[in-house]
């Protein structure tokens, strides 16, 4: 095997080795615990970073699609005005 012609492939598969073997061993020495996204964040957090918790309704799939519809109206809208392109 030519080691030059095929290095991206070889460094790509060594670093996938290396991350795979990392992320076992941590996880390996850790005990399981669940915790919820506020616990988490509250127990990262220093006095010096405040904790921003956004409680706020899903939106449905109807509000979804015109939210997507409204974006890609906004797009065409900007790009028809703007000179450069």
């Amino acid at each position: 095997m030519n080691v030059l012609k095929n290095f991206e492939a070889v460094f790509i598969i060594t670093l996938g080795l290396a991350c795979g073997s990392n992320y076992l061993a941590q996880r390996g020495s850790e005990a399981p615990t669940e915790m919820s996204a506020t616990a988490r964040a509250a127990s990262l957090a220093t006095p010096d970073m405040p904790v921003v918790v956004v409680a706020a309704k899903r939106m449905s799939t109807a509000e979804k699609r015109q939210s997507l519809i409204d974006e890609q109206s906004a797009q065409m809208a900007s790009r028809s005005t703007d000179p450069t392109i």
